[in-house]
């Protein structure tokens, strides 16, 4: 099923943009360090955001279907940017790569093997796959007035 966002320029700010989807609305910002007026989150806050709730969401459905006693989850994300020299999954000719880190907290009475399967399983949340596929971006510019 197709997804749609619209990302609206608010005028009276440095970068600022709102962000409709569906019913709901938000603010995207930069931090005013970089230059923004830091009214919501940076856009690498929300990527890492859709991947930490969908790791969430994914491992409480999977759970909660084989109904096992996970009580609560977290999820912790880093981004940053290394040099390709610094990370163990470079590429050739690529000078610096995108490291984000992922812990997650898992809370219940889980043994070892459920615990081993909940992570094998948060690497096939729909947003990691998407991360992990190097999706196609198709752009177009539409000019207007």
């Amino acid at each position: 099923m197709e997804k749609k966002v619209t990302v609206q320029y608010l005028t009276d700010y440095n970068f600022s943009q709102l962000v409709t989807t569906g019913s709901h609305s938000f603010v995207v910002d930069e931090p005013a360090i970089d230059g923004g007026d830091g009214l919501g989150p940076s856009p690498y806050e929300m990527l890492l955001g859709a991947l930490g709730s969908c790791t969430a969401m994914t491992l409480l459905m999977y759970a909660r279907r084989k109904g096992w006693d996970l009580t609560e989850c977290s999820v912790h994300l880093t981004h940053e940017r290394v040099h390709a020299e610094d990370s163990a999954n470079a590429e050739e000719g690529t000078r610096r790569v995108d490291v984000i880190k992922r812990d997650i907290s898992l809370h219940g009475h889980l043994d070892e093997e459920q615990k081993a399967r909940l992570l094998e399983i948060a690497g096939k949340c729909p947003v990691h796959r998407t991360l992990q596929s190097a999706p196609t971006v198709i752009d177009s510019i539409i000019v207007g007035e």
